[in-house]
């Protein structure tokens, strides 16, 4: 059986990815898993500075899922490469390194330090941001503003550059579209819901952000219509993610157009999420005598 997957000309073991902010650089989750056995490690997203993140209380457990309000907490890229990607060199499995920043220079400014790290194989662009320079509107909020950071970002860098979208959006599709239109490799979708969680006993919100971002099954059917969309709108390639819990999520993800998927939150649920899902997709092959994985993306019109 075939399980290697190809994205913007990097080829990839198997489809399964960890989703960007649920396994750390790995470090965390080697004891458990084999990272090896891993398509690739989406890390947690790092910037051009050390970010502190948001105040306690941020991670609220909600019924099929979880709301965060982390702030991307991150120890700047200088840490970022003297210890993350240095312990990644061990593995073989892709290497995508998650960027976020408050403003386009932030970004550009990480890309161009990753740009002659051989251990990075990817790009994926945290969209989700605050831009601090229009308002604190997310860069994916706002489609002149993704075109623009997409091209920018491009502009500056040696590696494919994933665009990871938004759902909170109106259209989906035409994010998707200004990404692609201003170069984009490939997207990735989607990122958290935003939502909110409240005690009745203290009469005040669960979360000192009072708002977070929602993960988790109870995301799964959102995510998949969107990734249907997007599927149906660009002709790039789309890492599907939001809610995969087991093999048969990341595969209905597959059959409506996603090259490969990312397991967030059941990460925190279950520490061997990512490998089974892996076995999980190899007994569906042999099961249904598939001999290549990608046979089956997009199969459903």
């Amino acid at each position: 059986m075939n399980l290697s997957v190809k994205i913007a000309g990097v080829e990839f073991n198997n489809p399964v990815m960890t989703a960007s902010g649920t396994f750390g650089s790995g470090m965390e989750y080697n004891e458990f898993i084999d990272l090896n056995k891993l398509g690739a490690v989406v890390t947690k997203g790092v910037s051009n500075v050390p970010w502190s993140g948001n105040p306690v209380p941020r991670v609220a457990e909600t019924y099929g899922g979880m709301l965060n309000a982390i702030g991307l907490q991150n120890p700047g890229i200088d840490t970022f490469i003297k210890r993350d990607l240095s312990f990644l060199k061990d593995f073989d499995t892709r290497v995508i390194v998650n960027v976020c920043g408050k403003t386009i220079d932030d970004y550009t400014e990480v890309v161009e330090r990753l740009n002659d790290e051989d251990r990075v194989d990817m790009l994926e662009i945290n969209v989700s941001c605050p831009n601090v320079k229009e308002g604190a509107i997310a860069f994916g909020q706002n489609r002149d503003a993704l075109y623009e950071i997409t091209d920018k970002i491009k502009r500056v860098s040696k590696r494919p550059v994933i665009m990871k979208l938004s759902p909170n959006v109106t259209d989906i599709a035409d994010m998707a579209k200004a990404a692609e239109a201003a170069g984009a490799d490939a997207i990735s979708l989607i990122n958290t819901i935003t939502g909110v969680k409240v005690d009745i006993n203290r009469r005040s919100f669960v979360l000192a952000n009072k708002t977070g971002g929602l993960s988790g099954p109870a995301i799964k059917p959102v995510a998949l219509r969107m990734v249907y969309q997007c599927a149906k709108a660009v002709s790039i390639p789309i890492i599907g993610m939001g809610g995969i819990s087991n093999a048969e999520d990341a595969l209905e993800f597959m059959m409506v157009g996603a090259r490969a998927i990312a397991v967030g939150a059941m990460n925190f649920h279950d520490p061997y999420t990512t490998e089974k899902v892996v076995l999980g997709i190899k007994k569906f092959m042999q099961d249904n005598k598939i001999s290549d994985i990608n046979d089956i993306v997009g199969c459903i019109e």
